[in-house]
């Protein structure tokens, strides 16, 4: 069942962390540990899921999962700081830059990155190659190519003469959102040393669909659910799926996504259940 599968999940991950840093200590220790609480986990879920598809150990797949929680935990820290969106609440708690300060802020977020890729070096993870394998797609999907990039976009989307176009707000969070989502499927395959292009495939849609979910939920969601600030985008004024399509269309265009995503699972069958109740999840969840 997926509501198990995903609690599952969230404490493996969390279990994971915990003992890839275990043996830190210091101030940086502690904000990293303090921004590793929490969350869906739905990176660390894909991860383990497709991981089980391909018949892989759960001990290498939790700590791959590690590794895509801690990228993403870093792109939190720096995406809340002033420089960046200037949020003072994730996750129903102070962020890392207000509760220490921004430099101790930017230090964690590098730390957390450098950690992720430690991880994914350790032999336990998995033989050579798939290491490589892991280490040379995950800086490609979160630096320049992925994540990097699209965080770049969205800053300069703030001061363009004009909003973005579908195209280009596509374009946008492939990279912000839908990169480090899409890492995530293909990890299994990656560990099992099978063809991603099914889980890539459902990946780029569940992304799309994870991110226009988002813009519904920024405008529609409660903000003590979310446990952050909403309506940040509608207050700068910056294109999102709804302003460009409107809400009844971006509902009907997630929803589309949706049935995508769970076409594309369909070489596995009856065991890619839990994934796809992941797709349908993305665009009813309430946080």
């Amino acid at each position: 069942m997926f509501s198990e599968a995903l609690l599952d999940a969230q404490a493996r991950v969390q279990r994971a962390l915990d003992e890839v840093m275990a043996d830190l200590d210091g101030t940086v220790a502690d904000a990293m540990r303090y921004t590793c609480q929490g969350g869906k986990r739905l990176r660390a879920f894909l991860v383990m899921e497709s991981a089980r598809l391909h018949g892989v150990d759960r001990s290498a797949a939790d700590r791959v999962a590690a590794a895509i929680e801690a990228i993403h935990a870093y792109s939190l820290v720096h995406d809340d700081l002033p420089c960046m969106d200037d949020d003072d609440l994730r996750r129903g708690n102070p962020t890392v830059h207000v509760k220490w300060d921004d430099a101790i802020a930017v230090l964690t977020g590098d730390a957390l990155q450098t950690l992720a890729f430690d991880v994914l070096a350790d032999p336990r993870t998995g033989s050579p190659d798939v290491q490589v394998a892991l280490i040379s797609s995950l800086a490609k999907a979160s630096g320049a190519e992925g994540m990097v990039l699209g965080q770049v976009l969205d800053i300069e989307a703030e001061t363009a003469d004009a909003p973005l176009d579908l195209q280009q707000i596509t374009r946008l969070q492939a990279g912000k959102t839908g990169a480090l989502i899409e890492w995530s499927a293909c990890a299994g395959a990656l560990l099992g040393r099978a063809d991603p292009t099914p889980l890539r495939q459902y990946a780029q849609a569940l992304g799309l669909a994870f991110q226009i979910a988002d813009d519904i939920l920024d405008i529609e969601g409660d903000a003590a659910k979310a446990g952050k600030r909403l309506q940040k985008d509608e207050d700068a004024g910056k294109a999102t799926f709804v302003s460009l399509l409107g809400m009844n269309a971006a509902k009907e265009r997630a929803a589309a996504l949706v049935a995508d995503a769970e076409a594309a699972l369909s070489p596995y069958g009856n065991e890619a259940e839990n994934l796809k109740a992941a797709a349908r999840f993305v665009i009813s969840r309430d946080t």
